[in-house]
C-alpha cells in the first residue's frame, strides 16, 4: 500500500493505493488524511479505473502542423521539442527594456497551474517561469 493524493481537483483527498506486480489493484480513501478522513467523491473512488483503463494512452502522441495522422514519439524527443519551442517563444517575446526602463521579461508564453498540484510543485513552477522571464503566471486554484 502506498499513500497518494487524488488527481482530480484542488481538494487533495488522501488515497491509499494498493498494487501487486506493478499493477494498481485498488484505490480507496485514506482514513489518516486530515483533508478527506477516508472519504472520496465518485471521481476519486473511480480513479483505479483511470489507471487501469485499457484505452489509456501510454505513449507520447504528436500530430505535426497541418498533419492528419498522429505519430508516436519517444519521450526524450518530445521533451526536446517542448524545450526548443519554449526557448523560441521566450526569445520572440523578449522585452529587454521599454522607454529606458529595464523590463527583462517575455510575453511569449504564460503559465496556468493546475489545482491538483501541491504547494511545493506550484512553488517550483512559479520560480521556474519567473526565472524564464514570464510575468503572466496564475494558478487555477485561485480562479
Amino acid at each position: 500500500m502506498t499513500r497518494s493524493v487524488c488527481p482530480y481537483c484542488a481538494v487533495g483527498c488522501g488515497q491509499r493505493v494498493w498494487s501487486q506486480d506493478g499493477k494498481v489493484t485498488q484505490i480507496e480513501g485514506d482514513p489518516e488524511s486530515p483533508i478527506s478522513r477516508g472519504r472520496l467523491c465518485p471521481k476519486g473512488a473511480a480513479s483505479e479505473q483511470l489507471v487501469n483503463n485499457p484505452t489509456r494512452l501510454k505513449k507520447v502522441k504528436y500530430r505535426r502542423p497541418h498533419g492528419t495522422e498522429w505519430e508516436e514519439l519517444e519521450l526524450d524527443e518530445a521533451m526536446e521539442m517542448i524545450a526548443e519551442r519554449v526557448i523560441a517563444a521566450r526569445d520572440a517575446g523578449w522585452q529587454e527594456e521599454r522607454e529606458g526602463e529595464r523590463l527583462r521579461r517575455t510575453l511569449g508564453f504564460a503559465h496556468l497551474g493546475g489545482a491538483t498540484l501541491d504547494n511545493e510543485e506550484n512553488y517550483l513552477i512559479k520560480k521556474f517561469f519567473t526565472a524564464m522571464g514570464a510575468v503572466q503566471i496564475e494558478n487555477q486554484a485561485r480562479i
